[in-house]
Parts: structure tokens; C-alpha cells; sequence
């Protein structure tokens, strides 16, 4: 008997019971200029190397970005900046005006506040349905104190207690 995909709505249904952490990714485009787009997708690969991979629609500006960008960070959003992963998650075309944010000694873009930054160069790409798998190879990054945003059936959450 052949197998049937689940339809969306249930296929929602079901990852929505995942809760997952927020990212933003910053790369900046060929031009320079800043791109940044909220994420759940992230995930860790492997240790040795140290690797992760990021799940980009093959529509979203992020998608042609790192294409072609030599590096780009995955900013871990604290509980407090649920606003920002709205913005970043929208049609904003300006998304970085009033955006506290850096660029470090080596280029890349740190959204200021993030709970963590793991700056990472590109290490692999695989092509998944509408999306593609990038994975980035982890170079360094930083950490603070603070909760994390939350993502959960359809809208955020705040972690418990550390």
C-alpha cells in the first residue's frame, strides 16, 4: 500500500508541538548591506567538526544571501526580544532601522541583547523540498545570562526558571 503525505495543516499541527528556541541569522548581502530573517530551524550537527544547519525557504532574500556570503551568525534571541523576532519574521523592508546591532572585528553582523551569537562560515548546502539545509561551520561566538524566546504551537513562550 503506497504512503500518503500528511497535508499541511496537520504537518503544522504536528511540529508546532516541537518547542524550539529563536534565532535571527544576519549575513550581510553582496552589497554590504545587512539581511536578517527569524528562524526555529536551527539545529546541531555534529561536534567534530563543530557544525550546525539552518533550514531556509528557497523564496525568503536569506535563501540567495547565503548563497553567497563568506559567514553569518545565528543570534539566540532572550526571552525579552519577542518584538524583534516579529520584525524579522515580517515583510519589514527595512528591518535593521532602530535594530541595535554590530558588526565584529571579522564582519559579522551581532544583534545586540542576543542571549547567544554562533558566527559560523559555510560548510555544506542540500536541497530539501522548498527549502534548502545550509550548514555552517561553527568559528565562534558568544553568551549571556538571560532566558531564552520560545517558540511553541503557533506563538511564543518564555522558558521557565534557570
Amino acid at each position: 500500500m503506497p504512503f500518503r503525505d500528511v497535508d499541511p495543516a496537520q504537518f503544522r499541527q504536528l511540529c508546532g508541538h516541537f518547542a524550539t528556541g529563536v534565532v535571527i541569522i544576519t549575513a550581510s548581502a553582496p552589497d554590504g548591506s545587512p539581511v536578517g530573517m527569524t528562524a526555529n530551524s536551527f539545529a546541531s550537527v555534529s561536534l567534530d567538526p563543530p557544525l550546525i544547519s539552518i533550514n531556509v525557504d528557497h523564496a525568503a532574500e536569506m535563501h540567495g544571501v547565503l548563497r553567497t556570503a563568506k559567514g553569518f551568525v545565528l543570534n539566540v534571541l532572550e526571552s525579552g526580544q519577542e518584538a524583534l523576532s516579529r520584525r524579522f519574521a515580517g515583510n519589514v523592508s527595512r528591518r535593521f532601522d532602530g535594530v541595535g546591532y554590530h558588526t565584529d572585528d571579522r564582519g559579522f553582523l551581532l544583534i545586540d541583547g542576543s542571549l547567544a551569537s554562533i558566527a559560523c562560515v559555510p560548510h555544506a548546502d542540500f536541497e530539501a523540498g522548498d527549502h534548502t539545509i545550509f550548514v555552517g561551520r561553527v568559528i565562534g561566538g558568544t553568551v549571556a545570562t538571560g532566558r531564552p524566546l520560545l517558540y511553541y504551537r503557533g506563538g511564543y513562550m518564555l522558558a521557565g526558571p534557570l
